[in-house]
């Protein structure tokens, strides 16, 4: 047999998305197979914010948190995002793990985590990572790296020997409560399984799409 009649088989189509499932069930299982297949932050997430006047924008960061109360992101308060969050409380998300051939879009509000969940969180950082969240004014004009760079040397010489970092202030967290799912998954030739569930009071309507 020569390499020319060597074929790979193809990959097994997978089961429709199961329209019974939980969505947060349903998401819990797919996020522990990503966690097996993607080689890296399988926990990485679009989030899109928007002004009120409707400007969107978009910037991956990890979810640090989810249970059926919503899902869980840290950041700087007067970031862009942090800013567009305190004007217009709706957001998206976006997961996609290539290695399945998977996507969930959510959309939702958030609110703010509380403060005991921010300093536990901040607290369970890596120390560089809680210097760097003291000395960046996140998303600010920096007219030089250097600047910042001494400002992390100067935050690493005040906390020297210390083990506790305080969080600063305008760094905390937000958490999606998700009004809407919709999960993705790839299908042979383009006729792929989409379906979405719709949140109406303590409900979900649950609705398949066309690819």
């Amino acid at each position: 047999m020569t390499d020319s009649t060597i074929s790979t088989p193809p990959a097994p189509t997978p089961a429709l998305i199961d329209l019974a499932a939980d969505p947060f069930a349903l998401f819990s299982a797919w996020m522990q197979e990503a966690e097996k297949t993607e080689p890296s932050d399988p926990n990485a997430m679009v989030v899109a914010t928007s002004t009120p006047d409707g400007h969107p924008s978009a910037r991956i960061v990890l979810l640090k948190g989810m249970d059926r109360r919503g899902f869980v992101f840290y950041t700087n308060q007067d970031s862009r995002k942090g800013h567009e969050l305190a004007e217009n409380q709706h957001v998206a998300l976006l997961f996609h793990w290539k290695s399945l051939r998977r996507q969930i879009r959510i959309e939702g509000t958030v609110t703010p985590v509380t403060p005991e969940e921010a300093d536990a969180y901040f607290a369970s950082r890596s120390r560089i990572s809680r210097m760097g969240a003291v000395a960046s004014d996140q998303s600010r004009p920096l007219a030089d790296r250097a600047i910042f760079e001494q400002r992390l040397k100067d935050v690493e010489t005040r906390y020297e020997g210390q083990d506790l970092i305080p969080r600063p202030a305008n760094w905390s967290g937000y958490r999606v409560e998700p009004s809407c799912f919709e999960f993705w998954q790839e299908r042979p030739y383009r006729l792929h399984d989409r379906a979405t569930w719709t949140r109406e009071g303590n409900h979900w309507n649950v609705t398949r799409l066309y690819p």
